[in-house]
């Protein structure tokens, strides 16, 4: 990967029920979220007919009436034809039911479809049995785990409208015409199961005017951030999954399009140039933070949940411990995946236990 600076062509982002136009016929808004990361970027390309949406933002009050106001008033009233999804997490996928009621074609992976739908479908007021051995299993015990057993989770349905039935599935390769532009469809994994990037390479089309010195645009989504590590989780769907696995390999393979250093739309803070040192940070924030979860291991086996200090380095809050947990199995499953550690099942969760003298210097550890 080479070493292009990360810069921001557009140091402000749009004011609520603003647009910024980034690149001909294409516009940047915000809508807002009621969570510490306050918004999520949306992005209108405009058609001979009406617009395509990239993203649609959390279905509650002001996220409906800041979409409201962007078709009101920067979207001219003009329809939305067609809605692209990025990955099925609500705060992008959340206001497509409205949207697609009225007429628009929705586009997303089948596993986005999928996911978005059944868990829409799937409200529970308490967790789930297996939800709350996962927690025990890594090392959530005793008031912790209580309080989690008997407090009704986070349902997509809170906030997420009902999905419409019918979609057009995006698979990697294929080429969108959106926008009077031409866009190749990349999956990245990770931090969403066949997450959806759009990349279009060329000049001709427009893609390079006014937004620096390389060529061409990425819709990313959450694939690639500028400024935050997109949360990396194991969840009790699939206890075993490798998604950190995948996230590493999805960011060497997004190296590829991302060499031609274009302008990189992403789903939350502004937009950028440098997407392939982006990536390569991302694989070393990684890599080094393996190294660290090897070493507090090295000191003494431990379950996943005590190993926050290790892998991030900060307090960690309340509000922020359910995440932390997720990432925190992401990465010893990786490491288990790669056999540099063995579980040990205890009445307390399952302790991990380091199975490699020299984690830099083995072979595992220049594929991890």
């Amino acid at each position: 990967m080479n070493d292009t600076p990360i810069t921001h062509p557009f140091a402000e982002p749009p004011g609520p029920g603003e647009a910024r136009e980034v690149a001909e016929g294409i516009l940047w808004a915000r809508l807002p979220l009621p969570m510490r990361l306050d918004h999520v970027n949306v992005f209108a390309l405009a058609e001979a007919d009406g617009w395509t949406l990239v993203d649609t933002g959390l279905d509650w009050s002001r996220g409906r009436e800041a979409l409201a106001a962007l078709r009101k008033g920067p979207l001219g009233g003009r329809p939305i034809r067609r809605v692209v999804l990025t990955h099925h997490h609500p705060d992008h996928v959340g206001q497509l039911g409205a949207l697609a009621a009225e007429g628009a074609e929705v586009l997303a992976t089948r596993i986005a479809w999928l996911t978005a739908r059944m868990l829409t479908l799937d409200p529970q007021d308490r967790p789930a049995p297996e939800a709350i051995e996962f927690r025990r299993r890594a090392g959530v015990s005793g008031a912790a785990l209580d309080l989690y057993a008997t407090t009704r989770p986070f349902n997509f349905a809170d906030c997420v409208a009902p999905m419409p039935l019918g979609f057009t599935a995006l698979e990697e390769g294929m080429v969108l015409t959106l926008g009077g532009r031409r866009w190749t469809v990349h999956l990245g994994e990770g931090h969403a199961p066949a997450h959806a990037t759009l990349w279009c390479a060329s000049v001709g089309d427009g893609a390079g005017a006014g937004t620096g010195s390389g060529t061409g645009l990425a819709l990313v989504g959450d694939q690639i951030l500028a400024t935050i590590s997109p949360n990396i989780g194991v969840y009790p769907t699939e206890p075993g999954a490798d998604p950190l696995g995948g996230w590493l390999e999805s960011c060497r393979r997004l190296a590829v399009p991302a060499a031609a250093d274009p302008l990189v739309l992403p789903g939350h803070h502004l937009p950028f140039r440098g997407a392939a040192t982006r990536l390569r940070q991302l694989i070393e924030n990684h890599e080094h933070a393996l190294d660290r979860v090897m070493a507090a291991l090295a000191e003494r086996p431990r379950p996943a949940a005590a190993l926050f200090d290790a892998l991030f380095r900060r307090p960690i809050g309340e509000a922020e411990a359910g995440l932390a947990l997720v990432e925190a199995v992401a990465h010893v499953n990786h490491l288990h995946r790669l056999g540099a550690i063995s579980p040990e099942e205890t009445a307390g969760g399952t302790l991990w236990h380091p199975q490699v003298s020299a984690w830099r210097q083995t072979e595992m550890r220049a594929t991890a």
